[in-house]
């Protein structure tokens, strides 16, 4: 029979890269290669002497949950769907020097999203859903997606009070509109689209433990500066251990070499384990701590579904 490899990754949590062994969507980005290295000699770079990760590393991550679906009926017969959602975002902040970490901040964010005009906040007691109005007619399966912002806006919040000058700060995630920050890592742990092409993805899948692809420059709506590289991980599919790195395209290119080199001596040393978590190496192992706080401080989903049930009955 032909080869096969099992991915890491507890199946509950999808996969590390998408099915056919790679990102399996061709992207339509532009992709600029030549930057770092002419895209003839693209070839796997290790750790560079003299670059050391820095003394101080912040990891950023943002959860959400869906609280319950509601349907607002309207004066004029029409009816929109909503969903009621709580999110909340924090910071750990790794002291490499001393080999410590903390939680540096979190925040807790609830809201009633929904296209219905004349949706109100809803308040019950402690618990407040302020009114987010989306557009469109606000159909039920994009509502989830409305959550991103107002969750963005909090990580950059919970980010900005944790930082001191020299620190390396990393999202878990795409940067998205959080570019304006210095020294700022966005963190792609799952792969979706292919941006290169068939050499230039060789050397990504030959890249050893512990080296990363030259720096390309993407031209998508959010653009910016990125890079592979690949986590410790024992033999394994192609992609496996590997991650996307970006930086900011404001950056001038010896800017975001520099940072990709101090990705590689700082990332790796984060990965988590098999054993430990269902979805090592990708998931470091300070956003694992990270996610399992935040999901406590959203409250207990079965208290807030009734209290939003009870929001919801006619008043006597």
């Amino acid at each position: 029979m032909s080869r096969f490899f099992v991915d890491a990754w507890d199946p509950a949590y999808g996969a590390s890269f998408e099915a056919g062994g790679g990102p399996a969507a061709p992207s339509s980005a532009r992709v600029e290669p030549d930057h770092e290295v002419p895209a003839v000699d693209w070839r796997a770079i290790g750790p560079r002497p003299g670059v050391r990760a820095p003394d101080v590393v912040l990891l950023v991550d943002g959860v959400r949950r869906i609280d319950a679906s509601v349907w607002t009926a309207e004066d004029d017969g029409n009816s929109y769907p909503g969903i009621a959602a709580s999110y909340a975002a924090g910071v750990v902040r790794c002291d490499l020097e001393r080999g410590a970490a903390q939680l540096a901040g979190a925040k807790v964010g609830r809201g009633l999203f929904t296209a219905s005009p004349s949706a109100q906040d809803v308040v019950a007691g402690s618990v407040h859903y302020p009114v987010h109005r989306v557009g469109g007619t606000g159909e039920l399966a994009k509502l989830p997606a409305a959550v991103q912002g107002p969750l963005t806006a909090l990580e950059v919040e919970v980010s900005g009070a944790a930082r001191i000058d020299g620190d390396l700060l990393v999202v878990d995630g795409p940067l998205r509109n959080r570019r304006q920050l210095p020294r700022t890592l966005g963190y792609i742990k799952t792969q979706h689209s292919q941006y290169l092409d068939a050499r230039l993805t060789a050397v990504v899948t030959g890249l050893a433990p512990g080296e990363r692809s030259p720096v390309f420059r993407l031209g998508t709506a959010w653009g910016g500066w990125s890079w592979y590289l690949r986590l410790p991980v024992a033999a394994g599919a192609p992609w496996a251990g590997i991650v996307r790195v970006e930086c900011s395209a404001e950056l001038d290119v010896a800017e975001a070499v520099a940072l990709a080199d101090l990705s590689l001596v700082t990332l790796p040393r984060f990965a988590s384990t098999p054993y430990k978590d269902p979805r090592a190496p990708q998931n470091l192992v300070p956003i694992a701590g990270l996610e399992r706080r935040l999901r406590a401080l959203l409250g207990d989903a079965r208290l807030l579904h009734r209290v939003l049930t009870a929001a919801a009955r006619p008043r006597a």
